[in-house]
């Protein structure tokens, strides 16, 4: 068993130490790919225990730093029973927690832990588990909230906070007791309010954070939740074994609902979803973000959301400390299907461009498609093709990269008036993005990172060449492990 920090095969151990965000663990759903592992970034040292054992090189010991067995461990009857999970939440280093009884899971597989062993504050089984959101907020931001009975325990890097436990009623005034589930909706996907919403029979409890207004909605759909959880932006009701996905503002339930959780949200013996890609290696390397396969498209909006465009699916960059998947495009943007070949946003919209057409939605708690659209670049923009596009924070100029030349677009004529052609030291690009750290070209499997649009032009040369899945993607070096990390199957 690798307890090291790195992703290991039957051949090979590899560290992970060079990732570039090495403050959080990864979270990994179960991969159907062998036996490989999902890799481990722990906080300061590490050593050979198990999750107990770990510290952040303070002394202080972390709750959330277990272990994952491989998938034959002795325990996959308790984790896979019909029974279901009293809580599951996400813990503020992106690791999924399932909470049954006294004992607890961290990660979608792996052995059971008692649960006194990383809160010993607590007696018995648990009713509700939740991650708050509210970064207006920074003292409770990102806490765990652990309820049980009418009380409830706030821990914060794993550390029970003084003044707790306490009652709920005075922490959330208007909540009773004996909670069934708890979940934190964030405020750009819950009408432009942080919010939790809980769970006790048929009744939903809606609470804002920050006015601290308190409403029960009529949502017949989403009831008798014995767990809740937010992951990657999407919201889930569990019934026991079985498992709902919810609109956090309408209640409406999607399609194809219930779904049994062993199949998604732990791994099992022989059981899981995405079995037609297995023999599929083109659908597998699309999938697999390690894959080095080229990504189409990226952008980047003024709420710091980042995606990365790949033959029909996206990734979204910014929400990786929760875990990584790679979702159809109709999952965000209803009826698009296809490459995008670029992508950029301004002024609250977004503008898809697949081939010679654009289309544009407008962005808010979800992507609304723009009457009319999609309809001819050439006559949204004033350019015929684009093989990448970019706009940088605060600012109504477009950039359009075409083989070797970028032009400037001013976005607040209409149409778009095109400035001249202005070369670049590149052949050709996949996409480009802009961000406060500056602007990135990627092509192929690599990426180059100018300070600005002026360093862009005025260089002679390409910019060192960076790898995208090691710095973006926080993959492992693709020369350490082959065929880059295993391809990872999540909840749809």
């Amino acid at each position: 068993m690798n307890l090291g920090g790195g992703c290991k095969n039957p051949q090979t151990t590899i560290s992970v130490a060079w990732l570039p965000s090495c403050d959080h663990t990864v979270a990994c759903p179960p991969s159907l790919d062998s036996d490989k592992k999902c890799p481990r970034i722990f906080h300061g040292k590490q050593d050979g225990r198990g999750g107990g054992g770990k510290t952040n090189g303070t002394g202080s010991s972390w709750h959330h730093l277990g272990s994952y067995p491989s998938v034959d461990d002795k325990e996959p009857k308790q984790r896979c029973s019909e029974e279901g999970f009293d809580a599951i939440t996400m813990d503020e280093a992106g690791v999924m927690l399932f909470f049954k009884g006294d004992l607890v899971w961290k990660g979608f597989a792996g052995a059971a832990e008692l649960k006194n062993a990383s809160w010993p504050e607590i007696q018995g089984p648990v009713d509700a588990a939740l991650r708050i959101h509210h970064p207006d907020r920074p003292s409770i931001h990102d806490n765990v909230y652990l309820f049980q009975g009418k009380h409830l325990w706030a821990y914060a890097q794993g550390r029970l906070k003084d003044g707790y436990p306490r009652l709920i009623e005075e922490e959330f005034p208007g909540i009773p007791g004996d909670l069934d589930a708890a979940v934190e909706c964030h405020a750009q996907e819950c009408s432009h309010a942080a919010t939790v919403f809980f769970f006790k029979g048929t009744v939903v409890y809606s609470y804002d954070l920050t006015t601290k207004e308190l409403k029960q909605r009529s949502w017949p759909s989403v009831a008798n939740c014995s767990a809740a959880v937010r992951w990657l932006g999407r919201y889930y009701c569990f019934q026991g074994i079985q498992f709902l996905r919810f609109d956090p503002v309408t209640g409406q339930v999607g399609a194809n609902y219930p779904r049994d959780a062993r199949d998604y949200f732990m791994r099992c013996p022989g059981r899981g979803h995405g079995h037609h890609t297995q023999g599929n290696a083109t659908a597998r390397a699309i999938q697999d973000r390690c894959s080095g396969r080229p990504f189409q498209a990226f952008f980047s909006d003024d709420t710091g959301r980042i995606y990365a465009f790949r033959e029909g699916h996206y990734f979204q960059l910014d929400s990786h400390r929760d875990g990584w998947h790679a979702w159809p495009l109709k999952h965000l943007w209803k009826d698009l299907e296809g490459d995008v070949d670029a992508a950029f946003s301004w002024d609250n919209k977004l503008y898809l461009v697949q081939g010679s057409q654009v289309t544009i939605y407008q962005t808010g708690r979800g992507y609304i498609r723009v009457d009319g659209y999609p309809r001819p670049l050439q006559a949204e923009l004033g350019v015929a093709e684009a093989d990448a596009a970019f706009t940088c924070p605060r600012s109504q100029a477009l950039y359009v990269i075409h083989g070797n030349h970028l032009r400037r677009v001013d976005l607040e004529l209409s149409p778009g008036h095109p400035g001249p052609l202005q070369p670049i030291p590149h052949a050709h690009v996949d996409g480009a993005l802009c961000t406060s750290k500056g602007v990135f070209l990627f092509h192929g499997s690599d990426f180059h990172h100018y300070a600005d649009v002026d360093q862009l032009i005025k260089a002679t040369a390409p910019a060192p060449a960076k790898s995208i899945v090691v710095d973006f993607f926080h993959c492992p070096p693709p020369h350490a492990v082959g065929q880059g990390a295993p391809s990872l199957h999540h909840p749809q």
